[in-house]
């Protein structure tokens, strides 16, 4: 067996040994990657609102201009999302982690506290969000246990004021101004 093969052999029978201790390391290691706190909103075919807190939210390209936000497949959500045409990130403001919770909360009206209202596109939006950008779906990804719904940005409002709301350490923060 050539050095070159030896060596593949020997990574593929750590790969597999280290699954499942990996996935833990893995979890813990990306609890301390600091991530921003979005809501993502989007309306069905019949006029239902749905939506759901994501830490997992990237830009991704500027020509076209393209983002990601990531949905766990299991959520109640998913179906609502992955047939959407439009939906809308909101990037959430440094005070508003309990709009983050809530969005994040199973079995609760998520809409009830009235702070999300029509906005650009039509799509529910949160005014005091830090961006808010409205998104034609782009595509959705297959990302294993999660989707990546890949979207265009066609309207993209930023507030100069406030700062972002961030997650990291399994915790929201709010940035230091350097």
């Amino acid at each position: 067996m050539s050095v070159a093969a030896e060596k593949a052999a020997e990574i593929a029978a750590g790969e597999a040994a280290g699954e499942a201790a990996g996935e833990v390391d893995f979890t813990h290691a990306m609890a301390r990657v600091p991530g921003p706190v979005v809501v993502t909103t989007t309306v069905d075919e019949s006029g239902r609102r749905w939506g759901f807190t994501a830490s997992s939210f990237v830009s991704l390209s500027l020509d076209p201009p393209l983002v990601t936000v990531s949905l766990d497949k299991k959520a109640s959500t998913h179906a609502a999302f992955a047939g959407a045409g439009h939906f809308m990130v909101n990037v959430l403001a440094h005070d508003q982690s309990e709009i983050a919770r809530r969005f994040a909360t199973s079995g609760v009206d998520r809409f009830a506290a009235g702070d999300t209202e029509p906005l650009e596109r039509g799509l529910p939006g949160i005014p005091r969000a830090v961006v808010r950008l409205a998104c034609r779906m782009h595509e959705v990804v297959d990302g294993g246990d999660h989707s990546m719904l890949v979207g265009r940005v066609l309207d993209c409002v930023a507030a100069h004021d406030q700062e972002a709301l961030v997650y990291v350490d399994r915790g929201f923060v709010r940035p230091a101004r350097g």
